[in-house]
């Protein structure tokens, strides 16, 4: 765990891992700083989903939110939740998988597309990244795109 991490969440409410968790003393460490919500990636082995499940939805605030590992992206959202997400339409989906940070207004759910990018060390990504914000009622605030650094050791 790399300790930059735990100190950009350090006075976070509530922590939210969109997969891809690798080790569950990852998730232990994260649970130590604040209370913890995640979902299992593609990675993850036969520990980590007994522990946590595919798909999240849960309210935050007034808010929807739809947590999940594969999700896609607007406008290509991956074959196994298309027709569930716009049914659903939540006011926040959060997504990992793609390593590719991007927040998005996306009116075709009428929410809020997030995906944090990849805070760890394995992957592809270049850049190494999380998000934090606040959900105060019915908004989405105070977004932070939080660069960690290169990937590489």
């Amino acid at each position: 765990m790399d300790e930059r991490i735990l100190f950009h969440l350090k006075e976070v409410d509530e922590i939210w891992h969109a997969g891809d968790i690798g080790d569950l003393s990852v998730t232990d460490a994260l649970k130590a700083v604040a209370p913890l919500r995640a979902v299992y990636g593609n990675i993850d082995g036969a520990k980590i989903r007994a522990e946590f499940p595919l798909h999240d939805k849960f309210m935050a605030e007034g808010l929807r939110v739809w947590m999940t590992h594969i999700g896609g992206r607007p406008g290509k959202y991956d074959h196994r939740i298309r027709e569930a997400i716009f049914a659903a339409r939540p006011d926040i989906f959060v997504c990992g998988h793609s390593h590719i940070c991007m927040v998005k207004a996306d009116k075709s759910i009428g929410g809020i597309y997030m995906n944090p990018g990849a805070a760890g060390r394995h992957g592809f990504h270049h850049i190494r990244t999380l998000l934090r914000f606040n959900v105060d009622g019915r908004m989405v605030q105070d977004l932070e795109v939080i660069e960690l650094g290169k990937r590489a050791k």
